[in-house]
């Protein structure tokens, strides 16, 4: 079984009208339990619970202290490759743009490394376009074992891989993968992602339940924000983490919140996601599952996050390069998409400190995660 079995099972327009049904009613009830089940969820997301966003942001925030307390966790994307053999209409990596492509060597990722240190990062996100031939599995193992030195958390956001993959590469110090669906609407998913292997949305579809059975520590799941209607995304993106938490009961999981930014493309969201809805959104993640970490990139505004740092979220970025070498080796080449919120990670701590939160550097050791080297290197 994976989650397609289930997923085959719901219909889009059906699960939508479901969503734009709720009434006030039932966001109410919803907002009176303890333990909410994801038909709470469709009403706390539905234009119904609009009213109550006060109250959802107060609940949000008591139940994320109590879990995670107050701290935001810091973390740095490296863009090692922008090689992309997919065409993805949203991307500015996309095959079909005709852009100057780097594929970052041994020595310019410690040269990446030494500056993204000099900043304070512990966490960091290695990113890639998809492009199997040029950035596969060996190269990510080399990028893996000349970082993991330098980092204790070590995640990933590259193409979908083969369970065996992952198996791979867990042993080198991979702790989290991120992979996001970018839009649950099969026919809409397809007009997005025409040509190259990402096309597969079966494949895509299944990438959580290979990672884990790899036993990946983490799994990040989402939706690109803009491709379709939000609100039926998300409560697909709420299916398929409750699907992965029931069935990988030990992996920890995440979810992030990108909305469509500017690119070396001209799409213009199908749907607008305000930001007052997407705190809607957030509150409502939270509301549902108290144990799953909200993160939020430098996508958003400086006035943005400041805004909702005490409402559900847990990680941040912060000094976001989005192309590779843009921290010290090529700081001019092209971006994959732009940020928003330009600020200094230690402006960006100052101003957690400043919220009465505490910036975490480093949550985690290798030494407690038995998987961290090779076992040929845990004997040797």
């Amino acid at each position: 079984m994976s989650f397609k079995t289930l997923f085959d099972t719901y219909d889009w327009d059906s699960t939508k009208d479901s969503i734009y049904s709720k009434t006030a009613a039932d966001v109410e009830r919803a907002l009176e339990k303890n333990n909410r089940n994801l038909e709470d969820f469709k009403a706390l997301i539905s234009p119904a619970a609009a009213p109550c966003l006060e109250q959802m942001a107060r609940l949000s925030h008591e139940r994320t202290q109590k879990r995670f307390g107050k701290t935001i966790q810091m973390y740095v994307p490296m863009y090692l490759s922008n090689e992309c053999q997919n065409i993805c209409t949203y991307c500015g990596f996309s095959f079909t743009n005709k852009i100057p492509r780097r594929t970052l060597t041994d020595t310019e990722i410690l040269d990446e490394v030494k500056a993204i240190k000099k900043l304070g990062f512990d966490h960091i996100l290695l990113v890639t376009g998809e492009a199997n031939t040029k950035v596969g599995v060996e190269y990510f193992k080399n990028a893996i074992q000349l970082i993991q030195p330098h980092f204790s958390h070590i995640a990933i956001e590259v193409q979908p891989l083969d369970q065996e993959d992952y198996e791979a590469l867990t042993p080198y110090g991979l702790n989290t993968v991120l992979v996001y669906q970018e839009t649950y609407h099969r026919a809409e998913y397809k007009k997005h992602h025409p040509k190259g292997k990402k096309s597969n949305f079966d494949y895509r579809l299944e990438t959580p339940d290979r990672l884990g059975k790899s036993g990946v520590h983490k799994i990040g799941i989402g939706s690109l924000i803009g491709l379709e209607d939000w609100r039926v995304d998300s409560f697909f993106t709420a299916l398929h983490l409750d699907y992965l938490e029931r069935l990988y009961w030990q992996t920890k999981y995440s979810i992030s919140f990108p909305r469509l930014r500017p690119h070396e493309g001209e799409l213009q969201p199908k749907v607008e996601i305000s930001d007052r809805e997407l705190v809607q959104l957030i509150c409502a993640y939270r509301l549902l599952n108290e144990e799953v970490e909200l993160s939020l990139s430098t996508r958003e505004s400086a006035k943005f996050r400041n805004n909702v740092i005490k409402l559900g979220i847990t990680s941040t970025s912060a000094g976001s390069k989005t192309n590779p070498g843009g921290y010290a080796v090529e700081p001019e080449s092209l971006e994959q998409f732009e940020i928003d919120d330009t600020r200094s990670p230690k402006e960006i701590a100052d101003m957690i400190l400043n919220a009465g939160y505490e910036p975490i550097w480093k949550d985690w050791d290798a030494a407690l995660w038995n998987k961290a080297k090779p076992k040929q290197e845990q004997h040797a």
